[in-house]
């Protein structure tokens, strides 16, 4: 029982009628111009100018809701006074949602009206039947239906029963705007297309965010805790060499900060400063840093690449660095080669290590699997395969020999339509 009269009791009940009921208020200024016609046609009789009356004041009650305005107001009132979860409207101003928009208006004012009406009706009622409180002739009278005020207890138990009827009244009014208003003021399925390409989008921008984050700060720790133990072993012996590792920290660090602000300022949706635009271009720091760290690096690089530009420029440079990455952190000392060719119709990207034990870049794994069958730890290598996989292009990481890791990208200059 206590869970029936619950909604009773909500106030979230009482703001939803009362919603309804300010709109029904909100259609008054339109009547006196709904009246002119019926004014300008006094011969008319009086039903005919009642009938024309609210013809004309429905029809301007649905235009207003024909402004793409009117929906944005329409979509925030009911979130917050009916409590419905409703999306902001997207994309442009569509008809169905213009007519979707006038077909809610119209509904919200009738029952607006009808619920006022009604409840002040039976509000009043509740007052007047108790006997003895307006008199014995107290009582309404509602189209030759009356209900007078009677001494006892049938008038307070007929009072009560009104109360609890203009009560319920706010409940039906209230659940049936709630019904409507995902109906007519949710998103269309044109609306709906739009949010889930928006959504898609976004997940999309956060996945490569975390490639980038992940890409950056993971070669930056791993040279960093290279960089910081050639410092430690040479700081006595060779002063200057310590001084140039923890330079190369000092650098590698600054750089991986100013990465991280733009990721964190993305993900918390706020204007972040440029986004790191490191490109190919880039790549000679990025060996510098390396040697820095102790590592021997034997670059390659030929072609033009100053034909490699934008979003495939910026993923090769973060395909090397990771490959680097991999290198320091799995090989076993050694020359590292790194190979950078840039053709006419495609960029060509090797990184070979020493492996000794058998296992290097990849964790060793035979060329030609899928990522996710790679014991690595990390995302490093599955993410390589997704960053190149999107540009449509070819990946192959594997023993190279029985002491060397290689892997070796092919991407496409020109992406194929």
């Amino acid at each position: 029982m206590f869970r029936g009269i619950r909604p009773l009791l909500r106030g979230s009940t009482y703001s939803g009628a009362l919603f309804a009921y300010c709109g029904a208020l909100a259609s008054l200024p339109l009547l006196p111009f709904a009246a002119l016609p019926a004014m300008a046609w006094p011969s008319a009789s009086w039903g005919v100018q009642v009938a024309l009356t609210v013809l004309l004041w429905s029809v301007l009650i649905g235009v207003t809701g024909l402004a793409h305005t009117t929906r944005r107001v329409l979509i925030a009132c009911a979130r917050r006074m009916l409590g419905v979860p409703l999306p902001d409207p997207v994309g442009g101003r569509r008809r169905a949602d213009r007519l979707r928009t006038s077909l809610w208006l119209l509904a919200h004012v009738v029952l607006g009206w009808a619920g006022a009406q009604l409840s002040v009706l039976l509000f009043v009622a509740a007052l007047l039947l108790p006997g003895g409180w307006a008199g014995a002739e107290a009582g309404v009278s509602v189209n030759g239906w009356s209900l007078r005020a009677e001494s006892g207890w049938q008038s307070w138990a007929s009072a009560l029963c009104c109360l609890l009827l203009a009560v319920a009244l706010c409940l039906v009014v209230t659940y049936a705007l709630r019904w409507l208003a995902p109906r007519l003021l949710g998103p269309s399925s044109a609306e709906r297309l739009a949010l889930a390409a928006e959504r898609e989008r976004a997940l999309a921008e956060r996945n490569r965010l975390a490639h980038e984050l992940h890409d950056s700060i993971g070669h930056t720790l791993t040279a960093a805790t290279i960089q910081a133990a050639v410092a430690g072993e040479v700081l006595d012996a060779d002063p200057v060499a310590a001084r140039a590792a923890l330079r190369s920290i000092e650098e590698s660090t600054r750089s991986a900060l100013e990465d991280l602000d733009y990721v964190l300022g993305m993900l918390r949706e706020e204007k972040s400063g440029t986004a790191p635009t490191r490109t190919l271009a880039d790549l000679p720091e990025l060996l510098d840093r390396l040697r820095h760290a102790g590592a021997v690096v034997e670059p390659e690089l030929s072609g033009d690449h100053a034909q490699v530009r934008g979003t495939l420029s910026r993923a090769a440079y973060r395909i090397v660095q990771e490959g680097l990455t991999n290198a320091l952190r799995h090989g076993a000392g050694g020359p590292i080669r790194v190979t950078v060719t840039a053709a006419p119709d495609s960029l060509e990207l090797d990184v070979v290590n020493r492996t000794g034990s058998g296992s290097g870049v990849g964790g060793g794994a035979a060329c030609g699997k899928r990522p996710d069958a790679f014991p690595t730890s990390g995302h490093g290598l599955p993410g390589l395969f997704e960053r190149v996989r999107l540009l449509h292009g070819e990946i192959e990481a594997g023993p190279d020999g029985p002491e060397h890791w290689r892997l070796a990208v092919r991407l496409p200059v020109r992406l194929p339509a």
